[in-house]
């Protein structure tokens, strides 16, 4: 993968944690959202989420020589994945989406998502150790 493709990755997985919650929370004011993993998923929760987005697209043009750092965004994204799937393993999406649409979908994709850029993290993260 080349630097200039994974730095736009950055930006997208940022964007993404950001435009995400702003959209599917309705601003913060999604108390369905909220409430259903509220110690996740909760107005704290959602504004970590943010920071961590911000974080993604601060190193997006030195990610390279913030190996650790790429690390952790990795540890982060297993940690929310892990979470995700203990959660859906005792919750009915369904029920959710009866409540509402929007908060439906974001419990429907965020493990996914999560997933997908835990697996960009690591693949960048061990890139950058082999590097000579």
């Amino acid at each position: 993968m080349k630097p200039k493709t994974i730095s736009t990755l950055f930006l997208i997985a940022g964007l993404f944690n950001i435009l995400g919650v702003l959209i599917f929370s309705k601003v913060f004011t999604n108390e369905v959202l909220m409430n259903t993993q509220p110690d996740v998923m909760g107005y704290f929760g959602l504004l970590s989420i943010i920071l961590w987005g911000l974080a993604y697209i601060a190193v997006h043009k030195t990610y390279a020589s913030v190996p650790w750092l790429v690390g952790v965004f990795f540890l982060e994204k297993a940690l929310y994945v892990t979470v995700y799937l203990r959660w859906m393993n005792d919750h009915s999406i369904l029920e959710i989406y009866d409540q509402d649409v929007l908060a439906g979908i974001f419990y429907s994709i965020y493990g996914v998502n999560d997933l997908l850029t835990g697996l960009f993290f690591g693949f960048v993260f061990f890139k950058i150790l082999k590097r000579p």
